[in-house]
């Protein structure tokens, strides 16, 4: 270990104090800002221009604002440093937020250590000390986009409220940031341009962040003093001496906006005024001690509220239920309340909304106030939806949502998933979940999901039919504890990209960062109306076309139990087995269109222990689903299975109809005669085999696969 790393935190954090005190330091900012948030790209956005943002050498969003917060404890200096000055300064800044990064990182990495030696992975060890470098340094919580348009759904129920004490609406402070970030847009383009053609000249990078009340007016359409209202409430009034370290309160966070002495102001970061506007006024009105009860009851319907929107968003308004009372039998006292309830044929999901967010205290390491902080915010949310989970699966309990109307569980719950969710930014919160979270599980009560609304916005956005979204999340847990990520977006982003199915050859997985530039574009694209791809490549993409396609599509919305699980089946295939879903597919509806005759084939999953059987059939009828059923029946038995599916299909591989078995092989005599003679099912690696039969003639390595994949004979189905 060198000198330089070993030097305490306190040290490091004096020398940048003393930095950010340099005459002119702000245009150090300004061409940080410049290097490290600026994002070009030619007529699409692509994940190309997106990955830089995951580069290690540029700084993120909190180091920045910490380097403001330091430099504002002084007059503002906007003299114009030479090149030569500007170069040095931001080189030091370089230096000493890496040395930062390394003292913030010894007690964590000493756990690491600790928790290495001892053979464990985790699971205890990390105190609050510990915890500091993933709370500052984490990805995250939301998306810049996300903060800007929740802002009506969070605050609206009070406009009334601002508009008398404050002088605007939130829709008047949402518009006025979204100005000043097209401004900022505009601005930064135009010195980048400038610089490429002229070279590196300070003065007109600061003034891309510059802003007057006047022009933001006049390009918004709102009224002057509506802009300077907005103005007054996020721009810093004190010299932020209280900010002494990392961890302490930085006013910079909750007023971005930096006066000068030229009646302007600076805002250096889209995050920075959105985060403001997300998260300040809650603390506006919570100073009115008369509104004070007024603003929490708001706070907390909006998590609720916004979860149950987004929601059925996927599910349909009708399978959604918001505050639902649990009755034990004819008790007429509340037993448990659900925030939300999701009830999908037999699949059932619980949500606890919380609007809490990490103290002051807990960020500085304090290991009591960040475990008092994760009990009140998760920790007694999911203790919620388990006692709600196991009153329902007591039976007999009636259950009332909010309106008074009578809630119905038409199947029998085979699944609940309790999700424990927060509507404000919680640094590091997958992290701590995975360390802090005491659950239990049942075959049908699974692993909690710890989330935010932004998260659950992006999985609703990206997934957003029952079937995939409910996939996912049975993927997502199912690796719990074998999977190391920084946030549950990387996670999303690798199922995105390839299905959250990890080999259980593997015991413990990293998930890259990197994995969720894919999806980072995509959900830019969607929101802020760029050109580009709307839908990472991967699993919503490769089998577009597709029969295996076709009948997810048909399968996916319906809350139908016999189908359901199928569908699960085939979401939670490797790319190779749904290529061989469609090649069959398309196998035995072209034999069944070419005779009128019913065809199948099997498929084998999860080394044998589940399987489907397709049957193509020219039409739906008792008949057919008889002789599916004993088929499925006897094809389960002879491959000892415990789990069986089957489905027909019409010519044009259309679903007719699903049968389930679901039952522990044991052995027959009846059985064994009934199955005498029965063949083994064909193996997936037959199929082109069959596909090149079922065409009758011979095909030319460089003609188009008769699968219809669109890819040439040879890349496919050729053996």
């Amino acid at each position: 270990m060198t000198a330089t790393a070993s030097r305490t935190e306190v040290e490091v954090f004096a020398d940048l104090a003393e930095l950010t005190a340099s005459p002119g330091y702000v245009h150090a900012i300004a061409f940080i800002c410049h290097r490290d948030n600026l994002v070009v790209f030619r007529e699409e956005l692509n994940p190309d221009d997106m990955a830089r943002l995951f580069s290690n050498k540029r700084l993120m969003r909190t180091e920045i604002t910490t380097l403001l917060g330091l430099m504002v404890r002084q007059s503002l200096d906007l003299s114009v440093p030479t090149v030569e000055t500007l170069a040095a300064l931001v080189s030091r800044t370089d230096e000493l937020m890496l040395e930062l990064h390394e003292t913030l990182s010894r007690p964590m990495l000493a756990s690491v250590m600790t928790q290495t030696t001892s053979g464990s992975r985790g699971e205890a060890g990390w105190d609050g000390m510990s915890m500091r470098e993933p709370i500052f340094y984490g990805t995250e919580s939301a998306y810049s986009f996300q903060y800007r348009d929740l802002l009506p759904d969070k605050y609206g129920a009070d406009d009334a409220w601002l508009v008398v004490n404050m002088g605007f609406s939130i829709n008047h402070a949402q518009l006025t940031a979204r100005t000043m970030c097209k401004l900022m847009d505009e601005n930064v383009h135009a010195a980048f341009a400038k610089a490429k053609e002229q070279g590196v000249n300070p003065e007109p990078l600061i003034t891309a962040f510059e802003f007057s009340a006047q022009e933001v007016a006049d390009v918004s359409g709102l009224d002057l003093s509506i802009v300077e209202a907005v103005f007054k409430a996020l721009t810093l009034t004190n010299d932020n001496r209280q900010f002494q370290s990392i961890g302490d309160f930085n006013a910079v966070a909750a007023t971005p906006l930096l006066p000068t002495s030229r009646g302007s102001v600076l805002l250096f970061q889209h995050y920075a005024i959105y985060e403001a506007l997300y998260e300040s006024p809650f603390f506006w009105m919570w100073a009115d001690k008369a509104y004070r009860p007024t603003a929490m009851a708001h706070r907390g319907a909006f998590a609720e509220q916004y979860s149950a929107r987004r929601l059925a968003a996927v599910f349909g308004p009708e399978n959604v239920h918001t505050n639902v009372n649990l009755f034990k039998d004819k008790d007429k006292n509340v037993a448990g309340e659900a925030d939300v309830l999701v009830i999908f044929g037999d699949r059932v999901i619980i949500v606890q909304a919380k609007a809490k967010k990490l103290t002051l205290e807990a960020r500085k390491g304090n290991d009591g106030q960040l475990k008092s902080d994760f009990a009140a915010a998760i920790q007694r949310s999911y203790e919620q939806g388990w006692e709600c989970a196991n009153i329902i699966m007591e039976g007999g309990c009636r259950l009332e949502d909010d309106q008074g109307d009578e809630v119905t569980l038409v199947h029998p719950v085979k699944e609940i998933y309790l999700f424990s969710i927060v509507s404000e930014h919680y640094p590091a919160l997958a992290f701590q979940a995975s360390q802090y979270l005491t659950y239990q599980t049942t075959e049908v009560i699974k692993t909690p999901y710890v989330m935010d609304v932004f998260l659950l916005d992006a999985i609703t956005e990206m997934l957003a039919s029952p079937l995939r979204f409910l996939s996912y999340i049975r993927l997502r847990l199912a690796v719990v504890g074998r999977i190391n990520l920084s946030h549950e977006l990387t996670a999303l982003g690798f199922h995105l990209k390839q299905n959250m199915w990890i080999d259980d050859d593997f015991d413990y997985v990293m998930i890259d960062d990197s994995y969720a530039v894919e999806l980072d574009t995509a959900m830019t694209v969607r929101r802020e109306g760029y050109p580009g791809e709307r839908t990472p490549k991967g699993i919503l993409t490769k089998m577009a076309g597709t029969f295996y396609e076709r009948v997810i599509s048909q399968i996916e919305s319906e809350a139908n139990p016999a189908t359901l699980e199928l569908g699960f089946q085939l979401l939670a295939l490797s790319e190779e087995s749904s290529v061989n879903v469609h090649r069959g597919l398309e196998a035995i509806t072209r034999m069944t269109r070419g005779d009128g005759k019913a065809h199948d084939f099997t498929l084998g999953l999860e080394e044998g222990s589940v399987g489907i059987c397709f049957h193509s059939n020219t039409q739906p009828s008792p008949a057919a689903m008889l002789r599916l059923q004993s088929h499925c029946h006897r094809r389960k038995y002879v491959q000892r299975s415990d789990t069986w599916f089957g489905v027909s299909i019409d010519p044009r591989c259309n679903v007719q109809f699903g049968v389930t078995l679901n039952f522990p092989w044991t052995e027959s005599d009846e059985m064994n005669e009934l199955t005498m003679g029965m063949q083994e099912a064909m193996p997936a690696s037959s199929l082109p085999s069959l596909l090149r039969k079922t065409h009758n003639q011979k095909i030319g390595r460089n003609e188009p696969c008769p699968c219809q994949s669109g890819k040439k004979f040879k890349k496919c189905c050729m053996p």
